[in-house]
């Protein structure tokens, strides 16, 4: 008896056909998991290193994350969330830090921008020159009414030291004098490049009044004194920093405070690494099991024939594992290769749309890499020690018997445990149906992933089903129909094993593309309806804080009303399902003319009350956070100040709006730009609105916001391509090992008179009826996921654009008759 081992190898060297395809997908499936490890790792341990700090060792900043904390004792977890907006501290922290032993001098920082009448300036204060090498190369330092510029503004102001320049910031419009020009240190242009920009720079005492943040700075940069190491210098400061929310950083974690976007950045590729991931890594291990349980389905004869002559069930079992073994460390070793080109280009993409900071670097080590490898040789070695069992324990006789005739039910085990998917999804839908926001999302998550997994479980029993169902038109359409439609009635096992690859992709591409087309649709029907402004005036720099009353002096405008645009973070849930959602706000400055230029659609309350410490919320919010008119509701702004105000009005227009209304007012000394960031105007002419920026119709407004979702929606549509693409290839792979394995069937009609194109023609019809089959079981799981969740996202039903569905049917049916046709012709010539 030849050893298990060498049985192994001899089963992959004569029947290479069988095992390519196990080959393929298990590669395929190291591919996919290396990408999505690669990312989380990076997401893990981004940093940027220090720029505009570099020559400051110690850097004391307020910490600019608030937590979620659940559980208790073992079981207590915090989760970070990122503020929407820079936190800021104590500006007489600075004076504290420099009393500490071996502080050099202790700096507040400060960054905000200006207006002028030729475009934006970035704003310090002058002591910031201590540590970014900035230098002065005509006049003085700055006093109270005093600035000084770079090179870049003076020529844009045609200033000169002495001069008088009038600029606009979050104080208003005011004249200041040029005390002296200066040439911008490499602390200064880090951040763009190193090349000098527009840059202005205020007395300290002034800065924060200037910035909006009376009595705050961003951070304090602390200069070490001659022979002071960075660690000692950081143990000096927290000591006399103890007892304020100031946070000391050193290193590189220096950089993440003068970059905020790198906590977004982590959360981005965490996100895409994390979630998607792990669901990723699930299909990726699914679909290779299926392919590797069909790989050794496909030889129970051979299993059989070996039964027979005398190996023992655990040989067999030996065997199957050898054959993992053999084939599955080489499939994952070369999949972490692309594996990592893909982790590349997606990283690549995200840092081009400016989700990740381009300081962040991506990590490869080979954590992913191992973990990818181990992934597929676990799932081969599961997945054939499952598969191989029956035929393993087996008797002899009984073996022969069955491996001539296919078994029609799964057995009672995974007939079980698929009723139980399919009841756990049913179940879901109801939740979903029931649920609002983001726990509607949360839910069809699962309703996906439990109506998938039935899927594979029921297979034989639904082809059964679908073979019986769709096959009768097929009797209609010739004798080549005809014999299709009993193949597969026969074959169900076979039927299945093809059906699944391809709703795995139709389910998954369809759930992840028109999720994101029904919110970009919901979204924009809601902007097109409720901006009833004649005009919307926007700059790129933003709009003055005078902008409305300016606008509301031009000859026959009724009504403006300024709006400035950021995030709140609203806390929603209980127990352990506690979280923080960001929340778009909209801050308005004249909230009793609001419903002038605005139709938030009014569903309970009067948004004329919304005032100081009363703001107006969506109802997808209100069912979110449990609360309604007149109670309160805790939320954090912008900074991470908590508030807690009274919602005096609810309304159906926010996912296009605003999920929060508040006055303008209550967002003062809370973002970093003072500047609104639109102004809706009711009459008036727009020749005399053009002075104060771009003016636009409502039409116009909301065309370009629809853009900007556009461009949001690509991180969704590539999950989609990623996930969507190796499902199809697992579909066409799975389709042509059928094919293959159908040899001697194929043979048998060809030597009983069949012609080739009769042949060909029911292989035909059989890819056809798969395709049908699998699109029509991956779009109603499809509907089943987005239906529910979309009533509690939107309100609405899903927005399915026709042309891209129809792109999904005909992909999947062209593929279908690909992977069924070109190797039937291969095998179809050696019997011409």
């Amino acid at each position: 008896m030849m050893r298990p081992n060498g049985l192994a190898r001899a089963a992959v060297r004569f029947k290479p056909a069988s095992f390519a395809g196990t080959f393929v997908v298990l590669m395929m499936s190291a591919l996919i998991v290396t990408a999505c490890g690669i990312l989380l790792e990076t997401g893990l341990r981004a940093s940027v290193p220090a720029e505009r700090y570099e020559k400051a060792p110690v850097v004391a900043a307020a910490d600019q994350y608030e937590y979620v904390v659940t559980g208790s004792g073992e079981d207590l977890e915090k989760e970070a969330v990122p503020l929407p907006d820079t936190a800021r501290l104590d500006a007489g922290l600075a004076a504290k830090a420099a009393g500490a032993p071996g502080v050099g001098e202790a700096v507040a920082d400060f960054t905000f921008p200006v207006r002028t009448g030729d475009g934006p300036l970035t704003a310090h204060g002058w002591g910031s020159h201590a540590f970014t090498g900035t230098e002065l190369t005509a006049g003085g330092a700055p006093r109270t009414g005093e600035v000084v510029l770079d090179a870049a503004a003076a020529r844009a102001m045609k200033a000169e030291v002495g001069d008088t320049v009038a600029l606009e910031t979050a104080a208003g419009k005011q004249d200041f004098r040029v005390a002296g020009l200066a040439e911008a240190g490499a602390g200064d242009t880090a951040r763009d490049g190193g090349e000098p920009g527009s840059l202005a720079w205020f007395a300290d005492g002034q800065a924060p009044a200037l910035a909006g943040h009376p009595g705050k700075a961003d951070a304090v940069a602390v200069l070490a004194e001659d022979g002071t190491g960075a660690d000692a210098l950081a143990d000096s400061v927290k000591k006399a920093l103890a007892g304020s929310d100031a946070q000391v950083h050193v290193g590189d974690d220096r950089g993440a405070v003068e970059d905020p976007g790198l906590a977004y950045g982590k959360d981005t590729l965490f996100g895409i690494g994390g979630p998607f991931g792990g669901v990723a890594a699930i299909v990726a291990v699914f679909t290779a099991a299926g392919t590797v349980a069909l790989s050794v389905s496909q030889r129970a004869r051979e299993f059989a024939l070996l039964r027979a002559v005398g190996a023992t069930p655990r040989q067999i079992r030996r065997a199957v594992s050898a054959e993992a073994l053999v084939v599955a460390p080489l499939a994952g070793i070369l999949g972490t290769l692309p594996g990592i080109g893909l982790a590349h280009w997606w990283f690549g993409q995200l840092k081009d749309r400016g989700a990740v900071p381009e300081a962040v670097g991506l990590h490869v080590s080979g954590f992913p890499l191992l973990a990818a490898v181990g992934a597929g040789l676990l799932t081969a070695l599961g997945a054939g020690w499952a598969a191989g069992r029956r035929p393993a324990k087996m008797k002899p006789g009984q073996a022969l018997t069955e491996a001539s005739m296919e078994r029609t039910r799964p057995g009672v085990v995974r007939t079980a445990l698929g009723v139980v998917a399919l009841a756990g999804g049913a179940t879901l839908t109801g939740v979903a149906a029931n649920s609002s926001g983001d726990d509607a999302a949360g839910a069809s998550l699962g309703v996906v992933m439990s109506f998938m997994l039935a899927v594979g479980l029921l297979g034989p029993l639904l082809a059964q089903l679908c073979a019986r169902l769709f096959g009768l038109p097929l009797r209609a359409a010739g004798a080549a129909a005809q014999l299709a439609a009993a193949n597969s009635r026969t074959n169900a096992r076979r039927l299945a094993s093809a059906i699944t690859p391809i709703a795995l992709a139709m389910a998954f591409a369809s759930t992840l593309v028109f999720m994101n087309t029904s919110e970009n649709h919901a979204a924009d029907e809601q902007l097109r309806a409720g901006v009833t402004a004649d005009h919307v005036v926007t700059d790129p720099a933003g709009l003055p804080a005078d902008a409305a009353a300016g606008a509301a002096r031009a000859p026959g405008v009724d009504t403006a009303v300024g709006v400035l645009n950021t995030q709140v973070l609203v806390p929603v849930g209980s127990g352990e399902f506690k979280s923080l959602l960001g929340a778009a706000t909209q801050g308005v400055t004249s909230a009793d003319k609001l419903a002038k230029v605005q139709d938030l659609d009014v569903r309970e309350g009067s948004l004329d009350r919304i005032g100081k410490d009363r703001i107006a919320i969506d109802k997808t919010l209100a069912s979110s956070a449990g609360v309604s008119v007149g109670d309160r509701l805790p939320l954090y702004l912008p900074d991470g100040t908590k508030a807690d105000p009274e919602v005096v009005s609810v309304y159906g227009r926010g996912l296009g709006l605003g999920t929060v209304t508040m006055d303008r007012a209550d967002l003062d000394g809370h973002v970093t730009s003072g500047f609104d960031t639109a102004l809706l105007v009711r009459g008036g002419d727009a020749r005399a609105l053009g002075e104060l920026g771009e003016v636009t119709d409502a039409a116009g407004y909301a065309a370009e916001k629809s853009l900007d979702a556009k461009l949001g929606s690509w991180s969704n549509k590539t999950m989609a391509a990623v996930l969507g693409g190796f499902a199809a290839v697992a579909a066409v792979n799975t389709l042509v090992m059928t094919v293959l394995d159908r040899r001697r069937e194929l043979g048998t009609l060809r030597l009983v008179g069949s012609t080739r194109r009769q042949v060909l023609a029911m292989l035909r019809w059989e890819g056809a009826l798969v395709s049908a089959v699998g699109v029509v079981v991956g779009s109603a799981i499809a509907a089943a996921t987005l239906i529910p969740m979309m009533s509690g996202l939107t309100g609405a039903a899903p927005y399915v654009p026709p042309l891209v569905y129809v792109s999904f049917v005909a992909g999947a049916g062209g593929l279908a008759l690909l992977a069924v046709t070109l190797p039937a012709r291969a095998v179809l010539r050696r019997w011409s």
